[in-house]
């Protein structure tokens, strides 16, 4: 498996986004022995970046299910664990019959990385990203706290997901220049939106780790080369799925993207990782681009 650098270190090309194993659009989970399998075929395939949160879980009833699900994984894998990188997010709440919130106070976001280090079974987080704005807070104050879980040493980096281009510099005048490690946004040919955010992550040296790569749970990734040809063509001429033209695409848009390709079956993960060896020439490059409506 091709290495990209992440807070440092170097992860693989492509990672495994857990979350279809706990939460997905169509409501159909794997068995938690299942699950475990598919996170150990990810690994077994060269993946060493898991990317998990408290709050993915089976219709929100139960906090760190998918944590729980990655813990379980790594311990039981027959490989080597120890350069296995995960990443966490934290900041979205979890009410009476499972309604959702957002809190981005310091001392909430201390208790949820607290449990976070307990289930997943670290003395500290490799990654930790606030999940998704709180609107009723200053963003910059949301950052503060985030630094005080660093300095602390709860968490190695910092990251944060959901952000604009404003969101993000407002995360670098906190942090410091090279001390947020990564955005994680939605970005696929579905959803081409934050490019404006991949670009901007890009000069600033920061990793840009898309979500739904492939087009989302319930049928947008298994779907994608019959709503977008293009992919569908540039993988029939290479002999791939056009899952694998849509991640190798993303990886050509810039060496700072790492994609993670959720997967609820082994297969579907093993096909992803098979991407970070795809070479798509300039050419191919610019024309799935220009089919998304994204040019340089």
């Amino acid at each position: 498996m091709k290495q990209r650098t992440l807070a440092g270190r170097q992860v693989s090309a492509i990672g495994l986004g857990a979350m279809p194993l706990s939460m997905n659009n169509d409501k159909q989970y794997p068995s938690f022995e299942d699950a475990v399998a598919t996170v150990h075929a990810a690994l077994d395939a060269g993946v060493t970046l898991i990317d998990t949160a408290d709050i993915y879980a089976p219709d929100g009833e139960e906090m760190g299910h998918n944590e729980r699900i990655v813990a379980e994984a790594l311990r039981t894998w027959d490989g080597d664990s120890s350069d296995i990188f995960v990443a966490t997010k934290g900041g979205i709440t979890l009410g009476e019959g499972g309604a959702k919130g957002r809190d981005g106070s310091e001392a909430y976001l201390r208790s949820a990385a607290e449990k976070s280090l307990e289930i997943l079974g670290v003395d500290q987080l490799d990654l930790y990203q606030y999940h998704r704005p709180d609107r009723t807070r200053v963003y910059a104050d949301i950052m503060k706290g985030l630094k005080s879980l660093h300095d602390g040493g709860l968490v190695r980096a910092i990251g944060i997901s959901n952000a604009s281009v404003e969101e993000i510099q407002i995360a670098l005048d906190v942090l410091g220049e090279g001390n947020l490690a990564s955005v994680q946004n939605e970005f696929s040919p579905k959803h081409p939106g934050s490019i404006d955010e991949l670009r901007f992550c890009a000069a600033h040296d920061i990793t840009f780790l898309p979500w739904s790569p492939l087009g989302g749970t319930g049928g947008g990734a298994s779907s994608v080369g019959d709503r977008f040809s293009a992919f569908r063509e540039v993988g029939d001429a290479h002999g791939v799925s056009p899952q694998q033209a849509v991640l190798a695409w993303e990886l050509a848009l810039d060496p700072h993207v790492i994609p993670i390709p959720g997967a609820r079956r082994a297969a579907s993960i093993t096909d992803s990782a098979k991407a970070a060896d795809l070479e798509l020439t300039s050419e191919e490059v610019t024309r799935l681009s220009e089919s998304v409506a994204i040019f340089d």
